[in-house]
């Protein structure tokens, strides 16, 4: 445990931030997942608005240095394929 006071406020802030990156990193993977459950079930519309809303939370991750912008380009560009395959 530290000694001084601002190295025990260091602890407890990188525990804060810890937990909402590791939220908007759950967060993140559950909406890739949905658009890829959609694709799974050809439903394009319900494909559509889950992919419109990952995008969303993409670039917010980007935005907040979550990921890299390389990251959200793959899978926007993965996600992207996978629902212009679709028939």
């Amino acid at each position: 445990m530290p000694q001084i006071q601002s190295q025990k406020k260091r602890v407890k802030t990188n525990a804060k931030a810890h937990k909402l990156v590791v939220s908007r990193k759950s967060a993140l993977k559950t909406s890739i997942k949905k658009v890829l459950a959609c694709v799974d079930a050809n439903d394009k519309e319900a494909a559509v608005a889950a992919y419109n809303e990952c995008c969303s939370k993409l670039d917010s991750a980007v935005a907040h240095g979550v990921h890299h912008k390389n990251y959200a380009s793959r899978q926007k560009s993965r996600l992207a394929k996978a629902i212009n395959a679709m028939e």
